[in-house]
Order: structure tokens, then C-alpha cells, then sequence
């Protein structure tokens, strides 16, 4: 049976949510994942908590929290490049993050080495 798009895509979200959760304590409150070409792309919101927030309203608060969370992020990426291949069997070639500290969105992008959605 052939697995859809959107079922990928759902399956790609609910693991990154359980990893946020198992891995950095806390889950973010919605995430939706597209997969376009060779890339899926994961965009989390509500990263950030209310204390973050408020460290966020000065420069140097704000670039702190940035790098914080994306040493965080970066130290869980062998696990996260494991959930992409489980899901898609693809490998991941690069991985891309940064997160808006005026939103709390974080986007991540996985590149692959092949076209996933021309296979799908």
C-alpha cells in the first residue's frame, strides 16, 4: 500500500514532538511538517516559554536564548536525522534550524540526498 504525502508528513510531526518532549523536556505547541523536493521542512510553534520570552527583550538576552536553544537542538541531531530516516528511509545530507525569538517559531529543514516527494 502506498503511504501518502500528508501521512509522512503527520508521522514526521508526531516524532519530532515526542523527541522535543523526551529530549528537551517539553514539547512545542503545534508543529506542522511539509515535504517539498529534497527537503522536509518542520516548523514548530511555541518553542519558547514565558521566561524566555521576557529574556528575549533585550539583545543580548535574545541572542543568548538563540544560541541556548540551538546548541540544544544541534547536540539531538543524530536523533533527529534517525526519525527522518526511520520515517522515509531517505538520509538526511544537511540540517538547517533557527528559531524567531519575537515569534518562538523555530523552523528546521532537512535535506535529503535524493527527491522524497517525486518517490511518494
Amino acid at each position: 500500500m502506498k503511504v501518502s504525502k500528508g501521512a509522512y508528513e503527520s508521522e514526521i510531526s508526531k516524532a519530532i514532538t515526542q523527541w522535543e518532549k523526551d529530549y528537551l523536556g517539553r514539547g512545542s505547541v503545534s508543529v506542522k511538517t511539509d515535504i517539498l523536493r529534497d527537503m522536509v521542512i518542520v516548523n514548530l510553534q511555541g518553542i519558547l516559554t514565558r521566561a524566555e520570552y521576557n529574556v528575549c527583550e533585550t539583545k543580548e538576552g535574545m541572542l543568548t536564548i538563540k544560541k541556548t536553544r540551538s546548541e540544544l537542538v544541534e547536540s539531538g541531531i543524530e536523533d533527529l536525522k534517525n526519525i527522518i530516516l526511520t520515517i522515509t528511509g531517505e538520509e538526511v545530507k544537511s540540517f538547517h534550524t533557527d528559531i524567531s525569538s519575537r515569534t518562538g517559531e523555530r523552523v528546521m529543514v532537512f535535506k535529503l540526498f535524493n527527491d522524497f516527494e517525486k518517490n511518494i
